[in-house]
């Protein structure tokens, strides 16, 4: 059973079609990755898939709703971590939880018994009685993420949960989701962490200017598009040495700035040639699902 089904979505602002027939599925209990860069359609078809703007055109379904007609019906069964931390600055920890828990008619009696196991999962047990204003980035975010669960949704939707977290608190997150997963929940991620997306998401879209341009599990969509070998040459003679030898030698080269990013199927005959040249710097790896992305959605800054 499905838990988002979207066919032939579109969306348009005044002339600017958003979204233009993109057509995907959720398959419950997993973590569906939407990727794609800054204006690509990204948050113009969450806003669609949570009925908070009407579609143009096309059909969504979610947790077995018809959107955007049962919106408000399929919203109580979801919960949303938006891009920007909308915290209520005068509350504490413990306050968040409990407003936002009424705003779906939770009894307070549940709330009183959900609130210590949220704590635990943010790791904000010491934090209960803080006001906003004094917590941390990480803190915030892990807040907000605990505040998305207090309905106890169904489906978990995750708007670049990440975004402006040191490390630690970026794996904690992970962790926490992946405890989630195994609970059964399914979740909607978008997110430009590359690493983020290849480590959670069982399946993924690559939607760009408004269309869905591939969909797979990571390592398919690397192996199907991307070479499985990378070598990253850099340094004040990378880009000559790519011109002249790796464009020769690669199966595709990219040269952006100081850096020539040869994609091979066989990195020897690059290797051999690197070697003991003191002009330039090397990193051999295999491909990885930011060498798919850019492939797909180019190395140009988006605005």
């Amino acid at each position: 059973m499905t838990a988002v089904t979207v066919s032939g979505l579109r969306k348009a602002y005044g002339d600017y079609e958003a979204v233009r027939g993109i057509d995907f599925t959720i398959e419950r209990g997993e973590v569906f990755g939407l990727l794609g860069p800054n204006g690509a359609g990204k948050t113009t078809t969450l806003r669609c898939c949570l009925g908070l703007i009407d579609p143009d055109g096309g059909s969504i379904e979610m947790v077995g709703l018809p959107v955007p007609r049962a919106a408000r019906e399929a919203r109580i069964r979801v919960g949303v971590v938006p891009q920007m931390d909308n915290l209520d600055p005068d509350f504490t920890t413990r306050e968040n939880l409990v407003v936002y828990g009424r705003y779906f008619g939770i009894p307070i009696g549940d709330l009183e018994r959900r609130i210590p196991k949220l704590l635990e999962f943010a790791g904000l047990q010491a934090k209960e009685h803080s006001n906003i204003r004094t917590l941390s980035g990480g803190m915030k975010r892990r807040l907000t993420l605990a505040r998305a669960l207090v309905n106890d949704p169904e489906l978990l939707i995750l708007d670049e949960p990440t975004t402006g977290l040191d490390p630690q608190a970026r794996h904690m997150i992970w962790n926490g989701l992946r405890q989630l997963l195994n609970q059964g929940k399914t979740i909607l991620l978008t997110t430009h962490f590359m690493d983020e997306a290849e480590r959670l998401a069982t399946r993924l879209a690559v939607i760009d200017h408004g269309k869905l341009i591939a969909s797979d599990a990571p390592r398919a969509l690397i192996a199907e598009h991307v070479e499985p070998e990378v070598i990253e040459v850099y340094g004040d003679e990378a880009r000559p040495w790519g011109e002249s030898v790796g464009r020769s030698i690669a199966d595709r080269i990219e040269i952006t700035g100081e850096t020539a990013f040869c994609y091979a199927r066989d990195p020897q005959p690059l290797l051999h040639a690197l070697q003991g040249n003191n002009g330039v710097r090397y990193l051999h790896r295999p491909a990885n699902l930011e060498d798919l992305f850019i492939k797909l959605t180019g190395r140009e800054l988006r605005d």
